[in-house]
C-alpha cells in the first residue's frame, strides 16, 4: 500500500525545505491550504520572524468566489502587503502542495501584482 496524502506531502515538504531558506534580502513565501481556507506568509528564516501574513479566514476582500478565485485574491492582497513592507523578491515554498489549482492561481496572482519569485 502507498503513502497517505499527508505522509506524501511531508516527504515533498522536507525535500523542498532542504534547498529553500528565507533571508532578509529574499524571504521565503510559505503557503498552507486547508479544505476551506488558504494561508500565506513571508518569512525571514535567519531572524525567525514573519514579515507579512495573510489568510482567507479573516480577510473580507477574499470571501467571494470559488476556492481558486479566493486564493488568487489572497495572492494579490499578500503581494500588496509585501511591497508595502519593502519586499520585492521572495522564494516560493509551496509547502509540499502540488503547483496546481489554488496554489497555482495564488502564485500567478502574486506575480501579476508585482512580487518576483
Amino acid at each position: 500500500m502507498g503513502l497517505s496524502k499527508l505522509e506524501r506531502r511531508r516527504r515533498i515538504k522536507k525535500r523542498i525545505r532542504k534547498t529553500i531558506t528565507g533571508t532578509a534580502d529574499i524571504p521565503r513565501l510559505s503557503i498552507f491550504s486547508s479544505n476551506t481556507e488558504f494561508y500565506a506568509q513571508v518569512i525571514d528564516d535567519k531572524s525567525g520572524k514573519t514579515i507579512v501574513a495573510a489568510s482567507s479566514l479573516n480577510n473580507k476582500d477574499v470571501a467571494k468566489g470559488t476556492k481558486s478565485e479566493r486564493a488568487a485574491a489572497l495572492g494579490k492582497v499578500l503581494a500588496e502587503k509585501a511591497k508595502a513592507a519593502g519586499v520585492e523578491k521572495v522564494k516560493f515554498d509551496r509547502n509540499g502542495f502540488l503547483y496546481h489549482g489554488r496554489v497555482k492561481s495564488f502564485a500567478e496572482a502574486a506575480r501579476e501584482t508585482g512580487l518576483n519569485f
